[in-house]
């Protein structure tokens, strides 16, 4: 029917239900440490759709409610007029386009993760949960936020079917699943692997006679009373 919106196909309890699904996420991830400020960005494929409910620009996730998601089609037509999407829209429709797999689309600035980022290295892949959640860690190059050239690097990159995780560099990290939660979990792997590597580096840096050393180390054992 001419003026019907792809939305109104969607079942407003659904729809009310992933909305939740996704602030409850973001709030984690803020509570968890992931994400600063206003940064980061998650979204979330509308299932039996080709729409995607993304976080709106400018607001903390931390204090996230319904009202600060939008929907929009994979083609990045807003279909909540009055809501603006995040400016990275680009990268998670195309990341939806490219992996018919992908549900969820997880967009955090973990420290550790990103100060590999920074230094412009992938951690190595250091413990067995990682390795199982993760398998393998990409490095997407500098660009600029929200631009098409971005997109486009990103989208070369996760039209590996394999790939589940990438540092961006100078910037943050991306993960994906089949759903939100799994997408949010790849990322805390991803962020404890990258803390655990660099703790594993100043232990192996450390030589025999700079180990911790306890007050019994440094005094004679008391004798019993």
């Amino acid at each position: 029917m001419a003026g019907q919106s792809p939305l109104d196909a969607v079942d407003p309890r659904l729809l009310r239900l992933l909305r939740e699904e996704l602030v409850a996420i973001s709030r984690r991830a803020y509570e968890r440490g992931l994400v600063p400020g206003v940064s980061g960005n998650n979204s979330l494929r509308i299932p039996g759709t080709d729409l995607l409910l993304i976080k709106t620009t400018g607001c903390c996730q931390g204090d996230m409610d319904t009202a600060d998601t939008v929907v929009m089609t994979l083609d990045g037509e807003v279909l909540e007029p009055g809501r603006q999407p995040s400016k990275e829209w680009r990268w998670h429709s195309a990341i939806y386009r490219a992996r018919p797999d992908v549900g969820a689309v997880v967009h955090q600035h973990p420290p550790y993760a990103v100060a590999f980022a920074v230094a412009n290295r992938v951690p190595p892949v250091v413990h067995t949960a990682a390795r199982g959640h993760l398998r393998r860690i990409a490095l997407v190059d500098l660009l600029p936020a929200g631009s098409e050239e971005l997109a486009d690097q990103i989208t070369e990159l996760f039209s590996d079917p394999e790939l589940r995780v990438a540092l961006m560099r100078e910037h943050g990290t991306i993960a994906v699943g089949p759903d939100l939660r799994t997408a949010h979990y790849r990322t805390e792997y991803l962020e404890d692997n990258a803390r655990v590597a660099l703790l594993a580096a100043q232990a192996v840096a450390l030589s025999p006679h700079d180990h911790v050393r306890l007050a019994e180390d440094l005094a004679p054992l008391a004798e019993d009373a």
